[in-house]
């Protein structure tokens, strides 16, 4: 077999639609683009977000610009001084206490983050979600104790790199 020999499997593309070859083809005169008007004109199509004329959609709507990951991870936030003034010195602080205490009145699925706004001074134990680094440090100066129940992904690291930072492919030796 020689390369001017090679061809595409049977339907494997589709064959070029040829306009304007007669009227018996079905696509003659007009080329299938009718009879006058903007759309007949060469360059005439508009652009995808042309309203007629009217004040675009996407002009009327600033606020919608940018990009929201759909992995994005939303909190209810839960400050320190509501802590200080809810629970004794050596509670055990969780989702369920929250609840009970009416911090909480409805879950709806959100992972809770405990936030440093406010002073401690009674010893927590703490085991939420997640914790801001500041509340953290709040916290274990006030004696208490601190568990994030909820796992942190690593940004800086991939699961298949070594220490040396190069990537390692699993099942095979260098």
């Amino acid at each position: 077999m020689k390369v001017h020999e090679l061809r595409p499997n049977a339907d494997a593309r589709r064959e070029r639609r040829r306009v304007g070859r007669g009227m018996g083809s079905g696509r003659g005169k007009t080329s299938g683009k009718g009879t006058k008007g903007q759309q007949a004109r060469s360059g005439g199509a508009k652009p995808a977000p042309f309203a007629g004329g009217a004040f675009p959609l996407t002009r009327t709507m600033p606020y919608k610009k940018g990009f929201k990951s759909p992995f994005r991870v939303e909190f209810l936030p839960i400050n320190l001084n509501l802590l200080e003034e809810h629970f004794e010195s050596g509670a055990l602080v969780t989702t369920e206490s929250l609840k009970r205490a009416g911090l909480v009145k409805n879950r709806e699925a959100k992972p809770i983050k405990l936030l440093s706004d406010g002073e401690v001074t009674k010893a927590f134990i703490v085991r939420l979600d997640r914790a801001s680094g500041p509340a953290r440090a709040k916290i274990e100066a006030a004696g208490g104790t601190i568990e994030e129940t909820l796992a942190r992904k690593d940004k800086h690291s991939s699961a298949d790199a070594d220490a040396s930072g190069t990537a390692t492919v699993p099942g095979v030796k260098e």
